[in-house]
């Protein structure tokens, strides 16, 4: 399994873009979580296998409809031991 910290920037926050992320990584079995930050971006810290996480990030470059994602920096996360047994918005 590889953990990846995600933030991504634009027009993410009042657009429906937690939940579809939610819903999105679920579907592709992955496990973690999605949060706003204050500071108009969304964070997320995602782990699974390879595969399904290069399709989350694919999906993140567009994001739901009505999202405008201008950025997305990606970091390794250290391990999945504090990860939730599936994706949830926090």
């Amino acid at each position: 399994m590889i953990v990846r910290h995600l933030i991504v920037s634009g027009r993410v926050q009042g657009v429906g873009f937690r939940a579809a992320t939610a819903d999105t990584a679920g579907r592709l079995g992955l496990r973690g979580w999605v949060r706003n930050l204050e500071d108009g971006r969304v964070e997320l810290v995602a782990g699974g296998d390879t595969t399904a996480m290069d399709r989350l990030h694919a999906w993140l470059v567009d994001g739901p409809a009505m999202a405008r994602v201008t950025d997305i920096h990606e970091y390794d996360a250290p391990s999945a031991s504090d990860l939730p047994a599936s994706f949830v918005i926090r």
